[in-house]
C-alpha cells in the first residue's frame, strides 16, 4: 500500500486561512438566523409594533402630511436600530452559549490568528444584523415611504453600525460568564444610547446642552448617517459622523484582537 508523500505534513493555509475564515463567518450568521420564528420574525412583528403605535397615536394630532413625514423620519432608524441589536445579540449570544455548553476550547483550537476570529466572530454578526434590517425594511413599507438618496451612504454606516454592535458583543461576550451580564449590558448600556440618539426625534428641538450630549454618542451618528442615506438629510456631517466611527470600530477591533491575542476569559 502506497502512502501519500503528504501524509503527516501539517496542512499550508498562506497568509490567511481564508477557508477556515469563512467557515466561521457562515457558522455564526446561521447560528444568528436559524430559528427565523423568533430570530427574524421577533424583530419583524417588534418593529411593525413601533410603527403601528406612532401611526395611531398620531391620527389625533398634527395633519397628516406631518404625521407621513414623521415616520418618513423614524422609519430609517428603527430599520438600522433592529440591524445592530441583531448584530450585538448574535455576537454576543455566540460566546456566553459556547462557554456553557463549555465547546470553547474546542473553537480555540482551530487554525485561525486571532485576526482572523475576530473578523468571523464579527463578520457572522454582520450579516445576520444586515439580513434582519433588510426583512424590517421590507415591512416597513406598510408605513412609510422610503427612498435611496445616497446608496454609498446607507451602506457604509449600515456596516459601521452592525460593526459596532457586533464588535461590542464580541467583547462583552468575552467578558460575561452569564446571561444576565448579557442582559444588563443590553438593557442599562445600548438601548439608552439608541434611544437617546434622535432614533424617534429630531434633536435640533432640543436644548443647546442635550445637543451637545447627543453628539457625544456615537450611535448617534449611526441612526443619523443611514438616515441621510436614505433621505438626504441629516442633524449632523456625515463624513464627520464616517471618521468618529471608523475610529470608534478601530478601537474596538484594535481590543478585541489583543484579548483573543491573550486568550482573556476564554483559555482555561
Amino acid at each position: 500500500m502506497s502512502i501519500s508523500p503528504t501524509f503527516g505534513r501539517l496542512r499550508r493555509f498562506g497568509p490567511v486561512n481564508w477557508l477556515g475564515l469563512f467557515t466561521l463567518t457562515r457558522r455564526e450568521a446561521s447560528r444568528g438566523l436559524k430559528d427565523y420564528n423568533y430570530q427574524i420574525l421577533g424583530p419583524v412583528v417588534s418593529s411593525l409594533l413601533y410603527l403601528a403605535v406612532f401611526h395611531l397615536a398620531l391620527r389625533t394630532t398634527g395633519t397628516d402630511a406631518s404625521n407621513a413625514d414623521l415616520l418618513n423620519f423614524i422609519a430609517p432608524g428603527l430599520i438600522i436600530f433592529v440591524a445592530c441589536e441583531k448584530a450585538f445579540e448574535c455576537a454576543c449570544g455566540s460566546f456566553i452559549f459556547d462557554k456553557h455548553e463549555r465547546v470553547m476550547a474546542d473553537l480555540l483550537m482551530a487554525p485561525l490568528s486571532a485576526v482572523e476570529r475576530v473578523f468571523g466572530y464579527l463578520g457572522g454578526a454582520c450579516l445576520a444584523g444586515l439580513m434582519v434590517g433588510a426583512a424590517v425594511a421590507i415591512v416597513t413599507l406598510l408605513f412609510a415611504e422610503l427612498t435611496l438618496v445616497h446608496a454609498g451612504a446607507l451602506l457604509f454606516f449600515a456596516l459601521m453600525g452592525t460593526m459596532l454592535h457586533g464588535l461590542i458583543g464580541i467583547l462583552v461576550g468575552i467578558w460575561a460568564e452569564k446571561w444576565d451580564s448579557f442582559a444588563a449590558v443590553h438593557t442599562f448600556l445600548l438601548l439608552p444610547l439608541s434611544f437617546l440618539s434622535g432614533l424617534f426625534y429630531r434633536i435640533d428641538s432640543l436644548p443647546a446642552l442635550g445637543q451637545q450630549l447627543v453628539r457625544l454618542n456615537p450611535v448617534f451618528y449611526i441612526i443619523d448617517g443611514f438616515r441621510f442615506g436614505m433621505t438626504g438629510t441629516g442633524a449632523a456631517d456625515p463624513w464627520i459622523g464616517a471618521v468618529i466611527l471608523l475610529a470608534v470600530n478601530f478601537g474596538l477591533f484594535c481590543l478585541a484582537f489583543a484579548w483573543f491575542q491573550r486568550g482573556y476569559r476564554l483559555k482555561p
